[in-house]
């Protein structure tokens, strides 16, 4: 079915086409006949998986980036996802980057995003995920059976300094740790100034230390210990990687999400290869699967690792998992292959 909606949406700007296709999600998970319908389209087996002590009903996940706001959360579980990544969430409602933002490299197979974290705000997003809980809670779910994982992906506002950054990421965590499963902490973006700084030892150590400090708080007062993912760049060179796996290790995170988007634009054909921004799909599939190689070596099993970036097929998520990966995530994958790649993948794995 997508093969024949697909040409449609390609005749549409990219982020015109997201804007659509999140809007259809969101209107079929918010009625009940057509939930259904969806659930029943793209059914697959349950393969399930636990991980940071979490218990995933099958690997695969959304990445961020796809819902940036929460508002589609009950359409998109229906399509079979293990684990739903919201966001990037800033604390403050911002606009990102000016448009145009987004380019789809065709011959490429691939996208291009600049889109600087645009979004309502942790308070609208706090909101969405609120009334999905209730609305479960209603309806008498028991636990979270008919939901996905739920992890909520926390970005900087583009005009919080640098030096005041650790204190954007603690505001969000206040507001998701009862929220959200998880928690991802995004440094990695290179669509906002100066954020993959934040990967360098000193400045994530300190990030990450305040970060921590605001998780035993909160458990020591009731709270529950939220797991705390950090996601990293692919970009980063051999030094610059020990060093933040380093930081994540001493501050006591659970887990890292490999990788984000790549600035390399070495080997493509398109005409918009000369976009900024962040490049995402197929011509990622080889920088992110080396990196995943590197991380689960300098790791040796002490944390789980969530593989993302190019994985396009059933084959290229079923190899990362094959190569030490505990969960997958797609998003470009979608773009090219349509709804129906996450059953496949589950399928295959």
């Amino acid at each position: 079915m997508y093969r024949l909606f697909r040409p449609l949406l390609f005749r549409l700007d990219p982020e015109t086409a997201h804007h659509l296709t999140l809007q259809s999600v969101r209107l079929a998970g918010a009625l009940p006949p057509s939930r259904w319908v969806l659930q029943a389209l793209f059914n697959a087996p349950e393969k399930p998986v636990e991980v940071f002590g979490l218990k995933f009903k099958n690997p695969v996940g959304l990445a961020a980036g796809y819902d940036k706001d929460g508002v589609a959360v009950r359409g998109l579980a229906a399509l079979g996802f293990g684990h739903l990544e919201i966001g990037t969430v800033t604390l403050r409602p911002q606009p990102g980057n000016p448009k145009p933002r987004v380019f789809r490299l065709v011959e490429d197979q691939a996208v291009i995003n600049r889109m600087g974290f645009p979004g309502l705000g942790a308070e609208f997003a706090q909101n969405q995920l609120q009334r999905v809980i209730d609305g479960r809670r209603s309806r008498g779910a028991p636990g979270k059976a008919r939901l996905p994982i739920i992890g909520v992906n926390l970005g900087k506002n583009k005009d919080t300094p640098l030096e005041e950054a650790a204190d954007d990421y603690v505001a969000l965590m206040k507001v998701f740790a009862a929220l959200a499963d998880y928690l991802a902490i995004n440094i990695s973006s290179p669509n906002t100034a100066g954020l993959r700084r934040l990967q360098g030892r000193e400045m994530l150590e300190n990030l990450l230390k305040a970060v921590a400090d605001e998780r035993r708080a909160n458990t020591s007062l009731g709270g529950r210990r939220v797991p705390i993912l950090v996601k990293l760049a692919p970009d980063l060179l051999e030094n610059e990687l020990e060093d933040a796996l380093d930081a994540i290790l001493r501050s006591g995170m659970d887990g890292v999400i490999a990788t984000n988007t790549t600035l390399d634009r070495a080997g493509l054909r398109s005409r918009l290869r000369g976009e900024t921004g962040g490049l995402s799909g197929s011509p990622l599939r080889l920088r992110s699967e080396s990196m995943l190689a590197q991380i689960l070596k300098k790791l040796d099993g002490r944390l789980p690792v969530v593989s993302a970036g190019g994985i396009m097929s059933p084959e290229d998520a079923k190899r990362r998992l094959e190569m030490g990966a505990a969960l997958v995530q797609v998003y470009t994958g979608l773009v090219y292959a349509g709804p129906g790649l996450v059953q496949k993948i589950i399928r295959a794995v």
